[in-house]
């Protein structure tokens, strides 16, 4: 897809309907595809690629071939051990998905127009209105797709639905400004404050991230932080406490949503026919959050520990 096609449209790999964690209230959760992160613990990882992705569930795959039939780069083959997709030949076209009968093949990720995934999303409207909820973007990394989604948004606005940016904060102050004119609320992920730990952790610098949560909050914009709790990373108390320390600053934030590790995206890789480097992690235990919780109300923040 040329790239006035992909201006017209968004890359979606999800629609999430009935969220709870997302934001105030019961939410549609919009799911964008592509992130310039590569965070080590990340549990979307469908979601870091700008382009679909052919998705293989082994478990359901009976073996009738016909994928390696409707494959036209012949990257499909049958062995010993069962179905094996050649990574190099592979285009993601999605011919094998379209035949597959038990849907172990899935092409992640679909173009859509601001008024195909409104009209997804609108459907809902009564229980938004009912919770104080509305409409969250997330990914992925949303505003890399920053014309689609002012359009998607300005239409959620234009029919009374609020509206949540879920965001790294890794984006060019000139797109984020426009995006902003249409968010009710930002949610945003800062992993570290620490810049070489950051840079580790993630594959980016945090000075783009850390100077974008200043901007936003000089804007008045209500905003929720939000802090990835993952094992020998980012638990300890040292580095909450520099979170904490720069959400203070920040005056449009009185909430922060402490995010503990958890191990369900580790299926996602196997499908992705990827490693995952979290195997032998365990979530935090429920006294690690409390304590972690009780930093931050020290601080005068609210604090929620969100479910694992």
């Amino acid at each position: 897809m040329n790239r006035e096609a992909q201006g017209r449209k968004g890359l979606v790999f999800s629609i999430q309907r009935y969220s709870t964690e997302d934001g105030p209230g019961i939410r549609t959760t919009v799911f964008m595809k592509g992130c310039p992160l590569r965070c080590l613990w990340c549990h979307n990882p469908e979601g870091q690629e700008f382009f679909p992705q052919i998705a293989f569930n082994d478990s359901r795959c009976i073996g009738c071939k016909g994928c390696v039939d409707a494959c036209p780069q012949g990257a499909i083959k049958f062995t010993e051990d069962g179905s094996r997709t050649d990574g190099g030949k592979c285009q993601n076209c999605g011919k094998c998905a379209e035949v597959c009968p038990t849907g172990a093949r899935e092409l992640v990720g679909k173009y859509m127009t601001a008024e195909e995934v409104f009209s997804e999303v609108e459907r809902d409207t009564l229980f938004y209105r009912s919770s104080g909820g509305g409409v969250t973007v997330g990914g992925g990394e949303p505003t890399m797709q920053p014309r689609f989604l002012v359009e998607f948004l300005r239409k959620c606005h234009e029919q009374g639905i609020h509206t949540a940016l879920d965001t790294s904060g890794y984006a060019e102050w000139k797109e984020m400004e426009e995006i902003l004119k249409h968010v009710d609320l930002v949610l945003y992920d800062i992993k570290q404050i620490d810049l070489v730990k950051h840079a580790e952790y993630t594959g980016v610098s945090n000075e783009l991230i850390l100077e974008n949560a200043r901007r936003i909050s000089s804007k008045g914009i209500p905003m929720i932080i939000r802090v990835p709790v993952i094992p020998g990373y980012t638990d300890g108390e040292d580095s909450v406490r520099s979170i904490l320390e720069f959400a203070c600053i920040l005056k449009s934030v009185a909430k922060v949503e402490l995010l503990p590790f958890h191990r369900l995206g580790e299926p996602k890789y196997r499908k992705l026919g990827r490693s995952y480097a979290f195997e032998r992690a365990q979530p935090p235990t429920d006294v690690c959050m409390q304590k972690l919780k009780q930093l931050v109300e020290s601080f005068g923040l609210q604090a929620k520990v969100m479910s694992k």
